[in-house]
């Protein structure tokens, strides 16, 4: 499990991070400390949902990620259609939600893409984490909108935010688990269609 965010304490709460924080999230409440340097990374080594896994962050800014995620990959022999989960922020999910999907483009994110360079392939199991912003259309005209981009994305996110994607972290652990013990397309049957349910997650 790598996720993905820039090293630096001044990222540190930025949506950007996301996936940092899902992967910290998981190894405390795995009772470990994700500190081992490795290929990279920042690495741990716990049991999940009975199986022996390999959490990660690696060492890279974003846009290099796929330097840490190849340097794992050669390292343990996997499969990275089989044994890879990379936790992402996504700019096009609301806050809130969560969707996982089997394969696919980078649809512009910088660490996506910099591991499907570095991988030469898109076939590799991702658990994207919403960190876009809902607003009034006023506030979007206004340069207030969702895809505010950059600027937003390495901003630190207001405490607000911050609770609702503390209870989404969980969310984000309990899925991993679940595809760890069922397989991703029960995983994906239970959480994308929860937040399809709740009206808060876009369509693909």
């Amino acid at each position: 499990m790598v996720g993905l965010g820039n090293p630096g304490l001044e990222y540190l709460w930025t949506p950007h991070n996301a996936g940092f924080m899902a992967i910290d999230r998981i190894a405390r409440q795995e009772g470990v400390v994700v500190q081992n340097r490795r290929c990279r990374a920042s690495t741990a080594t716990c049991h999940v949902a009975g199986r022996k896994v390999v959490l990660a962050k690696p060492e890279t800014f974003m846009n290099e990620s796929g330097l840490a995620v190849a340097a794992l990959v050669r390292e343990f022999d996997a499969d990275p259609a089989q044994d890879l989960l990379v936790i992402y922020d996504e700019l096009d999910l609301t806050l809130g939600t969560i969707k996982i999907r089997e394969r696919g483009s980078a649809a512009g994110h910088k660490g996506a893409r910099s591991i499907i360079g570095a991988l030469g392939s898109q076939e590799w199991l991702r658990l994207r984490i919403g960190v876009g912003l809902d607003l009034l259309p006023e506030a979007i005209a206004a340069g207030g909108g969702r895809r505010r981009g950059r600027d937003y994305l390495l901003s630190p996110m207001r405490q607000k935010d911050l609770t609702v994607l503390d209870e989404v972290l969980d969310r984000v652990a309990t899925a991993a688990r679940r595809i760890l013990s069922d397989g991703p397309a029960a995983a994906m049957n239970e959480f994308n269609r929860k937040d399809r349910e709740q009206g808060t997650g876009n369509s693909e």
